[in-house]
C-alpha cells in the first residue's frame, strides 16, 4: 500500500501504538459519563473573591484583557446569549441608551457572548452600540466557563453580570436565565454601592 492511497475502504486499519489490527466497523470505546468528558465548569465567583482573568477579542479584532483595567478602571462584565436575539438586544439596547451610568472614568462595560467576532462587528455596526463586544467564542465559552455561566446544552452563556473593582475582585454579581432580562437599576445601585 502506498502511503498516498491509505488502508483500503471499509478494511482493516493498524493501531500505531498497540501494532494490532482491529475492525473499522468496531464501534469506538466508551468514553463514560458526560461528566467526564466535559470540563467541569467551576462556581460562579462569588463577592470577595478574585474574578478569573480572561483574555478574548472585541468586535474590532482588538484583545481585551481583564488584566489591562487593573488598578485604572472597574469592569461591568455583562454575559448575554446571542448577538441579535431579541432579550439581548433590549438589554444591550438599554446599556446604550444609558451608557454614561455604566461607563466613564471610573467604571467600563464589557459585554461578552460566545458569537464569533464578525458577528458582534455587525451587530454592533447595526446597533451603534460603542462599547467592547467580546467574542468568547474560542475555546467556545472558555471565559462564561470560568465564571460558571456557560449553559452546555445550548453552548452560549446564560444573563450573568460581574461588577469587578480596579483590583480584580468580585463586588456584586447577578445571574438570570436565558430568558429573564437583567434590570438596569440593579445595576445602578450596585456601581453606586461600590463607590464607583
Amino acid at each position: 500500500m502506498s502511503p498516498e492511497s491509505g488502508p483500503p475502504a471499509g478494511g482493516p486499519f493498524q493501531n500505531p501504538s498497540s501494532g494490532s489490527s482491529a475492525s473499522s466497523s468496531q464501534a469506538p470505546p466508551d468514553p463514560g459519563p458526560a461528566s467526564q468528558v466535559e470540563a467541569e465548569q467551576p462556581p460562579i465567583p462569588g463577592v470577595g473573591e478574585p474574578a478569573p482573568g480572561f483574555s478574548l477579542t472585541d468586535q474590532h479584532g482588538q484583545s481585551v484583557r481583564l488584566e489591562d483595567f487593573r488598578d485604572r478602571q472597574a469592569v461591568l462584565l455583562v454575559f448575554y446569549p446571542y448577538a441579535f436575539s431579541p432579550v439581548c438586544g433590549s438589554e444591550l439596547q438599554a446599556i446604550h441608551a444609558a451608557v454614561d451610568d455604566f461607563q466613564n472614568e471610573r467604571v467600563q462595560v464589557l459585554a461578552a457572548s460566545c458569537d464569533p467576532l464578525f458577528s458582534l462587528r455587525a451587530y454592533a455596526d447595526a446597533s451603534g452600540f460603542d462599547f467592547p463586544l467580546l467574542a468568547d467564542h474560542w475555546p467556545h465559552g472558555g471565559a462564561a466557563r470560568a465564571y460558571g455561566v456557560f449553559d452546555e446544552e445550548r453552548g452560549c452563556a446564560v444573563r450573568g453580570t460581574f461588577l469587578i473593582d480596579r483590583e480584580g475582585v468580585v463586588r456584586w454579581t447577578v445571574v438570570n436565565g436565558l430568558a429573564d432580562a437583567r434590570s438596569l437599576d440593579d445595576y445602578r445601585a450596585a456601581i453606586a454601592a461600590a463607590g464607583l
